[in-house]
């Protein structure tokens, strides 16, 4: 539209006084924007009356164009801040959800596994561009430097289980694992780290665990050397995803109604439903690998089964998992 004016404009005031194309030009320049410098070249009646037609027209084409622009901005302003109050109610409902910050590389990953095993989870990031990309995939976003409480708390810290920091900066991931600890003692924090001497201080900043990419890439692509065979074996088993899990954690709560201790033999999963106990999860914490058959298992505590995708949905299905 404002183009079509100008083009009007300048032939207009060629074909009234016959004036070079570049006066034309500097005429309507001066009359569009009235800024009123003066005539190139004295105007007839005619000239004068087109030179107010012009005016009115420019007016009233300027303003449509400010306010289409103005219109823009608020729109999408209001847009995102709609977008972000709902957002933030759906956060305040959430509860054991987990709290992702950072959405680089790390931070897609982590997501995507999560969304695979249909858990809950909150991005928190920083940059704008990265939150406007991704804004129309139904992934929760809080906007903002994950560091300060506050936007902790907006993502829902309090009633959150667990938070994963997956910034690039180790100094950045100490700090929100220092805030988030400070926060909430009973978080389980994981972080992300790019050097060796990171990992015991984010130990000691009460992260639970600690995960050096570059450290597990390096190791796995050795070890496709010394053993490909059984790292190839490995690569093949899968933990997420609804038809193509291999290995599953179980609470013995799950499996057995029983008040007494029962063994593994008598639980016989493998009889059941085919799935095999690989490893034992004491209540204290620790693993114990390929258990007896004889061994009871205590309350509080974890089985890990590995079994063909059929199997391991089979074993869902009875225990309703």
């Amino acid at each position: 539209m404002l183009i079509f004016v100008f083009a009007v404009g300048v032939l207009g005031f060629r074909m009234i006084s016959e004036m070079s194309w570049i006066d034309a030009v500097y005429m309507t320049v001066i009359t569009v924007t009235t800024v009123g410098y003066g005539e190139v070249e004295p105007l007839g009646e005619i000239g004068r009356i087109f030179t107010v037609f012009l005016i009115i027209i420019s007016v009233f084409v300027f303003a449509y164009a400010i306010s289409v622009i103005t219109e823009y901005i608020l729109s999408r302003s209001t847009l995102r801040n709609i977008i972000q109050r709902k957002t933030l109610k759906k956060i305040r409902r959430m509860e054991n959800h987990i709290i992702i910050c950072g959405f680089g590389r790390n931070g897609r990953e982590a997501s995507e596994k999560l969304g695979a095993h249909d858990q809950e989870f909150v991005i928190i990031e920083k940059d704008r561009d990265v939150i406007e990309r991704y804004e129309n995939s139904d992934i929760p976003f809080v906007e903002g430097n994950a560091s300060e409480d506050e936007v902790l708390e907006k993502a829902g810290i309090h009633q959150a289980k667990c938070l994963i920091t997956a910034l690039p900066s180790d100094a950045d991931n100490l700090f929100v694992v220092l805030s988030a600890r400070q926060i909430n003692n009973k978080l389980l924090i994981i972080s992300r780290a790019s050097q060796e001497s990171s990992y015991k201080k984010l130990k000691l900043a009460g992260a639970d665990n600690v995960i050096m990419p570059d450290k597990i890439g390096g190791e796995h692509m050795a070890s496709l050397v010394v053993v490909p065979d059984l790292v190839e074996f490995i690569d093949n088993l899968s933990i997420s995803g609804k038809n193509t899990t291999n290995v599953e954690e179980i609470k013995i709560e799950d499996v057995t109604t029983s008040d007494e201790e029962i063994t593994l033999k008598e639980l016989d999963l493998r009889r059941e439903t085919g799935c095999t106990v690989i490893g034992y999860k004491t209540p204290e914490g620790e693993y114990i690998i390929n258990p007896e058959a004889t061994l009871r298992l205590a309350k509080n505590s974890k089985i890990i089964v590995l079994g063909r995708p059929e199997q391991v949905e089979l074993l869902k299905q009875k225990y309703d998992l």
